[in-house]
């Protein structure tokens, strides 16, 4: 066994004097989460809205992104506890007060509800697909007779689960970085724009990615919005709101925010997605690879050095 002499009090490894116990999984399984809500949400919405023969690739393909996204983000998650075994006793109550425990059950809810959409439209989207039990094709017929019922939850839920990606940030009180309110937004418009990106990229029809897109300039352009006002707010802030914005203007995190995230995540794809509306021809998967990284690049930066901000005041 190792030995070590603490000599002072504070020299804890990974808590201080830089806590840093959250690593790339927890990254990875914020941007998954947001992702996965973006596309339920849009495939519901659209549903809804009666346009499902017009927006096919978001009602119908892109779902088959959303449970394969949250199969990984679970499995980065379950990876990063200590205690594996124990993770079901977040089921074992409900906090009203705990992002967690909101977090927790939205997912339980809507995986399944992610599956079941996506079953209902297996036959639809690969014909000769049969179910070898009866009892799946009674419960098929059961989940489409009763599909715009099933669309209202999963809207409901999906925006519940990718705006908790960013309020399970912010309800840290420590952080000054994590604790501000504009975050739980920020991070639901982040994950509804990489949902557009991925409905984009998976589309093949003109309409269909043009309506995507004009709606995606839209999110990011309010991304960046929000972005402004978070940082404006830093800089009206106390001494410790100061220190963090130091972080993006000078920092250590100058370059990856300010290139990986508003560069090439926000400004180059919606650049790109404004000259392909007025007639240029830009091709798909270029803005929707872009958004995506940067969506990703997003929750890295933010997940890192919200937990170098610290009170000292």
């Amino acid at each position: 066994m190792k030995e070590e002499l603490i000599v002072s009090g504070k020299n804890i490894p990974e808590i201080y004097p830089v806590l840093h116990l959250w690593h790339w999984e927890i990254s990875l399984y914020l941007f998954l989460g947001g992702l996965a809500g973006g596309v339920l949400f849009f495939a519901a919405y659209f549903y809804i809205t009666g346009k499902e023969k017009q927006m096919q690739a978001t009602v119908k393909w892109a779902t088959l992104i959303a449970p394969l996204a949250l199969i990984i983000g679970l499995s980065s998650l379950l990876y990063d506890l200590h205690h594996k075994l124990y993770f079901w006793r977040l089921f074992t109550t409900v906090r009203i007060d705990s992002p967690m425990s909101w977090g927790a059950w939205t997912l339980l809810i809507i995986f399944p509800i992610s599956l079941i959409w996506v079953g209902s439209y297996m036959k639809e989207m690969f014909p000769g697909w049969d179910w070898k039990w009866k009892v799946l094709n009674w419960f098929e017929a059961l989940v489409i007779k009763y599909r715009l019922a099933l669309a209202w939850v999963m809207l409901f839920l999906s925006i519940i689960l990718a705006v908790y990606t960013g309020i399970l940030l912010s309800a840290f009180n420590a952080r000054p970085l994590w604790n501000v309110s504009i975050l739980g937004p920020l991070f639901l418009v982040s994950g509804f724009s990489t949902g557009l990106a991925s409905a984009m990229w998976i589309s093949n029809d003109k309409h269909e990615r043009k309506v995507l897109s004009t709606i995606d300039i839209f999110f990011i352009l309010t991304e960046l919005f929000f972005i402004i006002h978070l940082f404006m707010g830093f800089w009206a802030g106390t001494q410790v709101k100061l220190e963090a914005l130091r972080l993006f203007m000078g920092g250590q995190f100058t370059l990856d925010f300010w290139i990986f995230v508003v560069l090439l995540g926000l400004l180059f794809p919606v650049t790109l997605e404004i000259l392909e509306l007025i007639g240029y021809h830009v091709p798909k998967w270029i803005p929707a690879l872009f958004i995506l990284f940067g969506g990703l690049m997003f929750r890295f930066v933010m997940v890192d050095a919200g937990q170098i901000t610290r009170f000292l005041y």
